[in-house]
């Protein structure tokens, strides 16, 4: 009997896929942000419809990298009373044992109602709820849409808000429980530091010292739509592209781009998370969650991305408490 166990754990081994494969997981859904929380990968993107559909959102886990897990409508116009459409691009912040889901809505022009939001829960598929009852961002600031936010964390506990759309992005010090900005020591409270190139997107992370920088360039609709990027001593720049990254493959799939990156600490692997579009599609909504390896050179310089449609290989994380 024991035998016949061990032959079997060994046959539904081998049934078990080794690679991801993209895309992810089923469903049109676009501008993912992925992030390690405890033992687990999550994916949080955007529900890719048109913008008077696109009033929800659905988060993805993992243990595995192979197997996803969806969480249905983790935030909706139910709990956002100023969301009207377009809900887009959420970037997600763990601190003090509570979860803050970063939001754009209503596609904002000047003298609208809408922008940037922040919704809270207790868990990381919700169910969250709007902070403020009002936009954190309402206003477009240095010519810069208030969409596509991400936030990020500074080696000094800071938090900066990364923003913009309409080709300028902006950055900004959010206050400590995330209701407001504090100004620079200049007095302004929005800086610009748009790259050339810079479309819409943005992503910072630190490596080695450096501040890596990257966004999407092209129109979101178009075959075209690809990430670059740069490197800087600060989070402030001063940001000098050195290229494109991440962009379609005719073999494969186009409009490769609006990514994130997850850094698996315990290994040293870097993950690009990344929406594209199947071949042959024309409907600019269809766009599908994929994930791919991000590699650096020994300079540091980032490699160009190659998209599979193999995915990445399944990997498990040692619980948070077993962690060096």
């Amino acid at each position: 009997m024991k035998t016949w166990n061990v032959s079997l754990l060994f046959v539904m081994a081998l049934l078990v896929p080794a690679h991801a494969a993209n895309p992810l997981f089923d469903g049109w859904y676009a501008d993912p942000e992925g992030i390690i929380i405890g033992d687990e990968y999550w994916v949080f993107p955007t529900y890719s419809a048109p913008y008077d559909e696109q009033l929800h959102f659905d988060a993805f886990s993992s243990k595995d990298l192979v197997t996803w897990t969806k969480h249905e409508r983790i935030v909706s116009n139910q709990e956002i009373s100023w969301l009207r459409r377009a809900l887009w691009a959420p970037a997600i912040v763990q601190k003090d044992g509570r979860f803050y889901l970063f939001f754009g809505a209503n596609d904002v022009h000047e003298g609208e109602i809408g922008g940037i939001g922040v919704a809270v829960a207790d868990r990381p598929a919700g169910p969250y709820k709007d902070l403020l009852g009002k936009p954190l961002i309402g206003q477009i600031h240095n010519g810069a849409q208030p969409i596509d936010q991400f936030v990020f964390l500074d080696k000094d506990g800071q938090y900066y808000m990364i923003y913009g759309g309409w080709s300028h992005c902006n950055i900004a010090k959010l206050k400590a429980d995330f209701t407001g900005f504090v100004p620079f020591d200049d007095g302004t409270t929005f800086r610009e530091i748009t790259p050339k190139g810079y479309v819409e997107g943005p992503f910072m992370f630190l490596r080695n010292g450096k501040y890596y920088f990257m966004w999407s360039e092209g129109g979101w609709g178009g075959p075209n739509y690809c990430v670059a990027y740069a490197i800087a001593d600060s989070p402030m720049g001063p940001f000098q592209r050195i290229g494109k990254v991440l962009q379609q493959d005719p073999a494969v799939a186009t409009g490769a781009g609006h990514h994130s990156v997850i850094h698996d600490a315990q290994a040293d692997i870097w993950y690009a998370v990344y929406h594209r579009r199947p071949l042959g599609e024309t409907d600019a909504n269809h766009r599908v969650t994929c994930m791919d390896r991000m590699y650096f050179d020994e300079k540091g310089f980032i490699k160009p991305i190659q998209i599979t449609r193999e995915g990445v290989e399944k990997r498990t994380l040692q619980p948070a408490k077993n962690r060096d």
